[in-house]
């Protein structure tokens, strides 16, 4: 994979190394939190802990439990998503679609092809350069990240939350913690999905071989659990055009779980959506479908409805996005091909 590849920039995606304790030949069997915390200035056991649930701690390259006992010449590794460098984030002045504000918060509209927050790659010219540029002393997330309170993925259009206060961002978090958000986003996706209605459960974690990918398990003991309810909103034949509503939240959900049950996102080059994979093989339709990708040059997922309780007024908040502009040009074309193509006559 070249240097410059965007699959790289995806900070989520990578994994780095925060500590590293090589324990010596006469340590006692000892409880890895209670271990750490003599280890790691400023520990609390809640972080060790939730670290600990989240699968980052690693021991001999395997992760483990609060409750694992430290034995002599283990190798123990944290491993977390985000560098261990200072964040040094630069203000810049780029434009925000800013679509809701007040004291609290504020909603941003992503376009697509821009990067959430600084890291391995993309120093510079993301969502989070621009918010340090419109606003001062936003609250910092657990991840030392000013405002954020979730993320979508670079060319996932839509959506965000934004914490201006610490109240906020505490308020906000619990609320995605408890699944309690309204959370829908628009895919089009390939294959003609058969049921009208659906939900795919399956517990997501990185991909065993890929990396930078993530996969479903079927083991419930290995990764997180994850729910996606989707429903079809309008059918093209070789492809179908979906509402998913996402129960949880994690890396990659939808296109991870729909690629699960047969139909990868269209154009998510990252799980093979990139690739003519339903329709014929006439060159006509080749070039049909280039000129989709050339339309809609990412995976087609947009971050539609956002809703939450106001964490000040505990007014409940719904906020709705308009598909972009190259995905509703993707959508004219699969309309205009399956009004004048019967699948079904071609395959």
């Amino acid at each position: 994979m070249s240097e410059n590849n965007e699959e790289i920039v995806d900070l989520e995606d990578e994994l780095f190394e925060h500590y590293r304790f090589d324990v010596p030949k006469g340590q006692l069997l000892l409880r890895i939190d209670k271990y750490l915390m003599n280890m790691i200035p400023n520990a609390t056991r809640n972080k060790i802990q939730n670290a600990a649930t989240g699968g980052d701690i690693y021991v001999n390259d395997i992760p483990v439990k609060s409750n694992y006992k430290v034995k002599p010449l283990d190798v123990i590794r944290i491993m977390l998503s985000h560098p261990p460098f200072e964040n040094r984030v630069d203000p810049e002045n780029i434009p925000l679609d800013i679509v809701y504000e007040d004291d609290a918060l504020l909603l941003v509209n992503k376009p697509p092809d821009f990067v959430v927050h600084p890291g391995h790659g993309n120093y510079t010219g993301t969502l989070v350069n621009a918010l340090a540029y419109h606003f001062e002393n936003l609250p910092m997330n657990s991840s030392e990240r000013p405002g954020l309170v979730h993320r979508i993925d670079k060319d996932t259009s839509g959506l965000l939350v934004i914490a201006k206060t610490e109240a906020a961002m505490t308020h906000l978090a619990k609320q995605f913690e408890a699944k309690t958000t309204e959370r829908e986003y628009i895919a089009l996706v390939w294959g003609n999905v058969i049921a009208d209605v659906g939900t795919i459960e399956g517990n997501i974690a990185r991909h065993v071989k890929d990396r930078m990918q993530m996969a479903v398990f079927a083991d419930p003991e290995i990764g997180k659990p994850a729910v996606t309810h989707y429903k079809v909103l309008e059918r093209f034949g070789y492809v179908t055009l979906v509402s998913c509503i996402l129960e949880t939240g994690r890396t990659h959900q939808i296109r991870v779980h729909m690629k699960h049950i047969g139909h990868p996102l269209f154009n998510d080059a990252r799980y093979g959506g990139d690739l003519i994979l339903k329709g014929t093989t006439f060159t006509k339709y080749k070039q049909f479908i280039e000129n989709c990708f050339k339309a809609l040059p990412r995976q087609a997922l947009h971050a539609k409805t956002l809703g939450f309780m106001h964490p000040t007024t505990g007014e409940y908040m719904r906020f709705d996005t308009e598909l972009p502009q190259d995905f509703q040009d993707c959508i004219e074309k699969w309309r205009g091909y399956s009004k004048t193509h019967s699948s079904e006559e071609e395959e």
